[in-house]
């Protein structure tokens, strides 16, 4: 797959990539002040060090496609539209929240944005996107899919029946798998044999792009050329995305000793926000301009979290049973 340049790209969505990406991060570094304050209940898994791969993939969607994501869905969910003062209202368990205030972390979904949920179990988001790429194709529509799963949950048994799936009936699906190097606190070398599991979607016949997903511009070549084929009848494709996480697997859990000395510091060195404002060429105006922004949203998103009240009782069976 090609390699994009900033050129490809007009200023205003190099921008508007930048003003995602920085959304992210501002979001995922308060909330994790916000659960080291002890404020937050739940499980949280931060998205931070992997901010060019949900931008980048979801950059390359339009309205009407949809993305279903993991348990470290926050960057996904923001990517692809979210609010983030619901989500915020999520996190905290608050009525206004996305899904009611009844889901936390790993259950942000809005189905008007495209994103069918975070998801508390590896690789389930792979299925679903099978699910609504084959409702597309058999609606005739030219929507596509994307499954964003984590190099642990690429061993799950569900994604390479998925992989399958969708090979056989050519669905309009882009399998994301985003190895930040660890499952959990198990590396890659431990858990996956050839390390690349891009060269698993070869077995099903299924083109494949491995790309640096600290580097924005990489991840959204591979994207449009994955998503073209998609939208056009060409059948799935599989990207793998090489990004690490700047904190531990969940907060409040993960001590982080399996880490090598100085790795974070290596990470957050690379920083794909501090690499795509060089490669796109934009200015410390531009740059500055969507930091306060982004900073001054975040700050509402949280104020209002913590303002918000409590879902009503009656709440409590709302969305658990479907009438058909």
């Amino acid at each position: 797959m090609a390699t994009e340049s900033a050129g490809t790209l007009g200023r205003e969505e190099l921008i508007e990539a930048y003003r995602v990406m920085r959304t992210i991060r501002a979001f995922e570094e308060r909330v994790h002040a916000e659960f080291g304050s002890g404020e937050l209940p739940g499980a949280v898994h931060l998205y931070a060090g992997q901010e060019a791969v949900a931008a980048g993939v979801c950059g390359a969607l339009v309205e009407g496609d949809y993305i279903a994501s993991t348990h470290r869905g926050h960057g996904h969910a923001i990517a692809k539209g979210c609010d983030i003062g619901a989500m915020m209202r999520e996190l905290y368990g608050k009525a206004g929240g996305s899904c009611n205030g009844k889901g936390g972390s790993m259950h942000i979904a809005d189905f008007e944005r495209g994103m069918l949920g975070a998801n508390g179990v590896a690789a389930g988001g792979a299925p679903l996107a099978c699910g609504s790429a084959l409702t597309a194709k058999i609606l005739g529509k030219r929507h596509v899919s994307v499954a964003f799963v984590g190099d642990g949950a690429a061993n799950q048994g569900s994604f390479a029946e998925s992989l399958n799936l969708a090979t056989v009936w050519q669905l309009p699906v882009v399998f994301v798998v985003e190895d930040n190097g660890y499952a959990q606190a198990t590396g890659t070398r431990y858990h996956l044999r050839g390390l690349d599991v891009a060269r698993r979607a070869e077995a099903f016949g299924m083109p494949a792009a491995i790309v640096d997903g600290t580097d924005y511009l990489a991840v959204r070549a591979a994207a449009d050329a994955a998503v073209e084929r998609a939208r056009s009848g060409g059948g799935p494709s599989f990207i793998e995305c090489k990004a690490g996480r700047f904190f531990g697997h969940m907060e409040g859990f993960d001590q982080q000793g399996y880490r090598g000395e100085g790795e974070v510091d290596r990470l957050r060195a690379e920083d794909c926000l501090v690499r795509f404002t060089a490669a796109a060429g934009l200015s410390t105006e531009d740059v500055n301009g969507v930091d306060v922004t982004v900073e001054a949203a975040v700050e509402v998103a949280v104020a209002e979290a913590k303002a918000a009240p409590a879902p009503e009782a009656a709440e409590l069976l709302t969305d658990v049973y479907v009438s058909y």
